[in-house]
């Protein structure tokens, strides 16, 4: 079949992202083909369909965000301005659908995060007008986030953000969202975890990828901490730098750094600045390389730029502290790259990864010196880590892998 996958963006290493691409290598193993329709489109993303009015910064998305979301009172003329909006890009999704002759559709949080308002207004009419089977994949839903309580488009946000329909299926990546869903739109959904391949380990590092420590100037016995996400409020950053802190009290003889390998993310704010200065005041080394973590290794201005699968093997342990995560891709790919971690004890981690047997030093909210001699513990104990990481590779290939996928979709498309 021809399965077309709509995102307001498939490009650069964001969960979503990731996440679109390993699906569609999945379904391409199962003998269907995938297209790809959105406002950027990265190389992996091909066949595709660039539409930049679909991208969550096309100005009159972001107006219209701006808008809906600063205050309450419902206003006529916002939702005429929507219906506008949405009508080029419901032309759109009809020339995509037939350029490429789709049989299928997966929306890819188009339809859960309000940030592009009328996209998720002309999927749901497309798809109604269509009937088109369509898969709904939602990573997070808008009530999970408290920018997006206080609105003045009700009426949409229950109609189009998840839609409801008679050709589509909803699939979530927890079953704490699969709960929610049923409680607020008795809508029944599919539980589809984040995956890795965890049939094919990943390789040793090459030339290329052991150039990584003396490219930033970390010492072979410097022990490297890694926090492998975006820099935004709810990925809780400053926990890491409050825990290298504390190990470099506790253990003076050892230097740590923190490596945060992440950009600046697509929510409002000044985190960013307000970290930077946590760290001075932390008194901790801390590099901030995310603008030389790319999809593919490149020279950049006479300076080697490393994809985030470069900088894992060097990492002594994985920080993974937020408040709220959907799943958690970056906790994957730490298992895949058997490297111990300590994580915030989220929603989704105490509901589906646990529960799977995943190991880790935990936190509730807070770095205590119980965290600090945990972590400390381990990275002095390498029979430990060991058997650790090998323990939770095999439960990442057992619950988290692209075969538990593959079985879902079979049920989903059938």
């Amino acid at each position: 079949m021809n399965i077309g996958f709509v995102a307001t963006r498939i490009a650069g290493v964001d969960g979503v992202s990731l996440e679109i691409n390993k699906m569609a290598e999945v379904l391409r193993r199962m003998g269907h083909q995938t297209f790809f329709c959105a406002g950027e489109i990265g190389a992996y993303a091909q066949p595709g369909f660039e539409v930049p009015a679909f991208h969550f910064h096309d100005p009159e998305a972001v107006a219209i965000h701006d808008e809906a979301f600063g205050g309450a009172e419902e206003s006529r003329a916002l939702y005429w301005r929507i219906t506008q909006a949405a009508a080029p890009l419901k032309a759109a999704l009809y020339e995509f659908a037939e350029r490429f002759q789709l049989d299928w559709l997966i929306t890819q949080n188009a339809q859960a995060i309000p940030m592009q308002i009328p996209l998720g207004v002309a999927l749901r009419d497309f798809i109604a007008e269509t009937h088109i089977p369509t898969l709904g994949h939602y990573h997070d839903f808008y009530w999970e986030r408290e920018r997006f309580i206080v609105n003045r488009i009700p009426d949409i946000l229950m109609t189009a953000f998840p839609a409801e329909g008679t050709s589509i299926r909803h699939m979530v990546i927890s079953t704490a969202m699969r709960r929610e869903l049923m409680m607020r739109r008795r809508l029944s959904a599919t539980y589809v975890p984040n995956i890795f391949d965890y049939r094919n380990p990943p390789p040793p590092p090459d030339d290329y990828a052991l150039t990584v420590r003396e490219t930033f100037d970390i010492a072979p016995d410097e022990r490297l901490i890694l926090q492998p996400t975006r820099i935004i409020r709810r990925k809780n950053i400053e926990r890491a730098v409050e825990l290298v802190r504390a190990l470099g009290q506790r253990d003076p003889q050892r230097r740590y750094v923190l490596v945060i390998t992440g950009y600046a993310g697509d929510e409002a704010g000044t985190y960013y600045d307000w970290l930077r200065r946590q760290v001075e005041i932390a008194g901790i080394r801390a590099l901030f390389i995310g603008d030389r973590i790319t999809e593919h290794r490149e020279m950049r201005d006479g300076q080697r730029c490393y994809t985030l699968w470069d900088v894992y093997p060097h990492a002594d342990f994985v920080t993974f502290l937020s408040s709220y995560e959907g799943f958690g891709n970056a906790l994957l790919e730490t298992l895949y790259f058997r490297k111990p971690l300590v994580v915030n004890a989220y929603t989704a981690y105490r509901s589906d990864i646990r529960p799977a047997g995943v190991k880790a030093v935990e936190i509730r909210e807070e770095v205590t010196p119980q965290t600090v001699e945990s972590v400390l513990t381990l990275l002095e104990s390498p029979g430990d880590v060991q058997r650790l990481v090998e323990h939770n590779y095999a439960v990442g290939q057992t619950h988290f892998s692209y075969e538990v996928l593959e079985d879902r979709l079979k049920t989903l498309l059938a």
